[in-house]
């Protein structure tokens, strides 16, 4: 078995790391914030996600999993190392490389001092070119060897979703190698081809600059069919009788589209999605071609949070001295990630606006509290949160909160409201108990006689 070895222990490098110590793998996790790779030795993931503790837990007591705060001693103790570093975006939107930079400099130097022809494999999400470009001239510049002989590369694309990131290393899709060479690629496909034995998903094996641009063709596309079906939800709710869960459901049969990502609702966030559209219509414009489709896709997810706030103002005419709760913070479910959280957009403008705001969420309380301190309430559970609330703002969709029936909402709010943003609850069922208002729903038809 190859020893592996992952620079970088975001959730993607830790989430991986893990799931291959699961398997037997011998794996060096490096991390340079020492802070950080104190807190995951001590088997406390810096971030939430299903599972991921107890198989850290477990790994970490067997020894798999060994964590450092050398990206030296990392690669001097393995076979293959990830490259697994982040890749924020510059206040332009695009891509910021300074991580996989100083990363390929050290293992460039670590390289240097070895013997065997050592795997990189670029697991960060970097823009058509990086790797060609920087990654190869910088491992080289420091190795003093040549790729493809003194050491092997690939690019090796992750398509891990935030909460679904231990399920997805284990049962992907599909893998994506961008070999340097053959003899880049073929020690990676071995290495797939143990870890996954008989469930071997399909593996696709490409060039460099493809390999990179698929990861972002994927993360876009998706994106994509997240703001159409949110344009139609837009459109169904100024049509009297429309609903976009029937119109979502019914072209989701058709095996040309499949019903995954055409969930309507207030708009995507994460750390994926705006920070990737972002870094590829940035690329697109360099080279000259202005991406009008991917700029509207992002535009509209954008523009998505106004329906919450539009609907807050319509009932209330206005949200000033009012008490919103807003139930759900994370960017979604199985989270605590609040990076571009719809949540945030949204409370942010009612504050704008004189609102009293009261906030609910399982997991991501802290970290919005890192934010917005005490300009918000903090409640206890969703039913507190509900407490005396002029209006709900149903924003992330939480199992919890699928449970909660239209009585807990009439019992407890002063004015039994509720903006359902996510499109979680029954219309017909709610609207005979409180004012049900939805993404994507248009007002009833009259009777018909």
């Amino acid at each position: 078995m190859y020893k592996l070895s992952f620079i970088g222990l975001g959730p993607v490098g830790l989430c991986t790391a893990v799931c291959f110590a699961k398997k037997g793998f011998t794996v060096i996790g490096s991390e340079m914030d020492e802070a950080k790779a104190r807190q995951i030795r001590s088997v406390k993931p810096p971030f939430y996600e299903p599972n991921l503790k107890e198989l850290l837990h477990e790994v970490i007591k067997n020894g798999n999993l060994k964590i450092v705060t050398s990206n030296e001693a990392a690669v001097m103790k393995s076979d293959i190392t990830f490259i697994t570093v982040g890749t924020p975006s510059n206040r332009d939107g695009s891509i910021n490389l300074q991580h996989v930079t100083r990363a390929s400099e050290e293992i460039g130097r670590a390289l240097r001092k070895k013997k065997a022809a050592q795997l990189i494999a670029v697991k960060s999400t970097v823009t058509s070119g990086t790797t060609l470009d920087i990654v190869i001239p910088t491992l080289e510049k420091n190795s003093g060897k040549k790729c493809g002989n003194g050491f092997l590369l690939c690019v090796n694309p992750e398509f891990l979703s935030e909460g679904n990131a231990i399920n997805g290393t284990f049962n992907p899709d599909y893998i994506v190698i961008g070999g340097y060479n053959e003899k880049s690629a073929k020690p990676l496909e071995t290495l797939y081809k143990d870890f996954h034995g008989e469930n071997l998903p399909p593996i696709v094996k490409t060039n460099i600059p493809t390999a990179e641009l698929i990861k972002y063709v994927n993360n876009t596309f998706l994106a994509t069919k997240v703001s159409l079906i949110n344009t139609i939800a837009n459109i169904c709710e100024k049509t009297p009788g429309a609903d976009v869960t029937k119109v979502a459901e019914a072209i989701g049969k058709d095996h040309r589209i499949n019903p995954y990502f055409l969930n309507a609702g207030l708009g995507w966030g994460g750390s994926c999605f705006p920070k990737d559209l972002k870094a590829f219509i940035a690329y697109s414009k360099k080279l000259g071609y202005n991406p009008t489709l991917i700029q509207a896709a992002y535009k509209t997810n954008q523009d998505q949070v106004k329906f919450a706030i539009q609907k807050v103002k319509d009932e209330l005419k206005t949200p000033k001295r009012k008490r919103i709760a807003i139930l759900g913070l994370a960017f979604k479910p199985n989270t605590d990630d609040i990076r571009e959280a719809r949540s945030l957009k949204i409370v942010s403008q009612l504050l704008k606006q004189g609102a009293a705001v009261t906030a609910y969420d399982p997991m991501a309380i802290s970290n919005v509290k890192k934010i917005l301190k005490k300009r918000i309430r903090y409640a206890s559970s969703a039913v507190e949160c509900l407490k005396n609330a002029d209006c709900a703002i149903l924003v992330t969709e939480w199992d919890e909160f699928k449970k909660l029936k239209p009585e807990e909402f009439t019992e407890n709010m002063r004015r039994p409201i509720l903006v359902d943003g996510r499109r979680i609850y029954d219309p017909e069922k709610f609207s005979k108990k409180l004012r049900y208002i939805a993404v994507g729903l248009g007002e009833p038809l009259k009777p018909q006689p």
